[in-house]
């Protein structure tokens, strides 16, 4: 167990996600419920859904994994995506987290959520009319507290700020991408966090399937339905991905030499830094959960980690998709060039 920011709350380091159960990936939801209770009966008590994940089904599966067992899980869940066809139907706005709020506690069949997470960032939304509607939630005992999502360091600080100065809740936690291919998270966003004393529960430790030990060079790529809904992240054909199944290649030859499994690797890697509350887990099978569970056992050694800075420096992100957010600055070309009207050609 470890201590959730300042919260005086203690989570398992292991967070069991339930991103994969659902029509993204096991539509089995007794089998699901059954994978969830091992999960449980294993030590974790720490729980992340969110309401987007296979349109609020996710949220009803874990409600019927945790029928009288709701007291003992630190239940978290998120908003921000898309969940109809209606305009206001996303997003980050007062209208919509009192909305959304509670259509995920009706779907989780329970009274409270322990942690409500912004799912990404909304810059054309002041974060004071994000902060205040969730503030309101906590005082209506509908949430216990909140927090971000892949939200970059700037937008950190900004919040903090605002909660201060505003007198709002505050978020106690961060959920960033975290891997050993992914580690730009390093260079800013885990020493803001432990600046602000906030908790980090990592999402993807096993890199979106890039680190189960399947991606290896001369082999075959895997088929995914993960790889269909974001081909970016492993299409072969684009030169950082190339680079990146080197690496991966040479981490499960490391792992090898070592005699620990690919997925013990990653994920006690994750586990390792000082800044991280929790390692998020999604596991589709009973079987990939059994392959995760052991990896909060392991512990490497000084050589095994100079061995990874070796292979992927600290700080480096092979791939800017992996980092699971372009803030509309880089997305949207109309905010980087002025209008034509406004421009004035110039003869020298």
């Amino acid at each position: 167990m470890r201590p959730l920011g300042r919260t005086g709350v203690e989570v398992s380091s292991l967070c069991l996600g339930a991103m994969m159960f659902g029509a993204w990936g096991n539509t089995d939801h007794g089998d699901s419920v059954r994978i969830i209770h091992k999960a449980l009966d294993s030590g974790i008590n720490f729980v992340d859904t969110a309401d987007v994940y296979s349109r609020g089904e996710s949220e009803e599966i874990v409600a019927k994994a945790l029928k009288g067992r709701r007291d003992d899980v630190i239940l978290a869940t998120k908003f921000h995506g898309t969940m109809g066809d209606g305009v206001n139907q996303r997003g980050n706005s007062r209208r919509w987290i009192m909305q959304e709020v509670e259509a995920s506690l009706k779907r989780l069949n329970t009274d409270w959520i322990d942690l409500y997470q912004v799912h990404r960032p909304e810059p054309d939304t002041d974060i004071d009319e994000t902060l205040g509607a969730l503030t309101d939630l906590v005082r209506q005992g509908k949430i216990r507290y909140l927090g971000s999502s892949t939200f970059p360091p700037s937008a950190i600080v900004e919040a903090q700020w605002v909660a201060e100065r505003r007198s709002r809740e505050r978020f106690v936690c961060e959920q960033p991408p975290y891997s050993l291919l992914v580690r730009g998270i390093e260079t800013e966003m885990l020493p803001v966090c432990e600046r602000y004393g906030m908790g980090v529960i990592s999402w993807s430790p096993l890199a979106g399937g890039w680190l189960s030990g399947k991606y290896r060079k001369g082999v075959e790529q895997p088929e995914s339905t993960r790889a269909g809904r974001i081909p970016g992240r492993y299409d072969l054909t684009k030169p950082e991905n190339q680079v990146k199944l080197d690496a991966a290649d040479a981490l499960g030859q490391l792992a090898d030499d070592n005699n620990i499994s690919l997925i013990h690797l990653a994920i006690a890697f994750v586990l390792r830094h000082p800044g991280v509350t929790s390692a998020i887990i999604g596991p589709r099978t009973m079987e990939q959960l059994e392959s995760q569970l052991g990896a909060a056992d392991v512990v490497l050694s000084t050589e095994i980690l100079d061995a990874i800075d070796a292979i992927v420096p600290p700080g480096h992100t092979f791939n800017p998709a992996d980092a699971g957010y372009t803030p509309p600055s880089l997305a949207d070309a109309s905010r980087r060039r002025r209008s034509g009207a406004a421009v004035k050609h110039v003869t020298f």
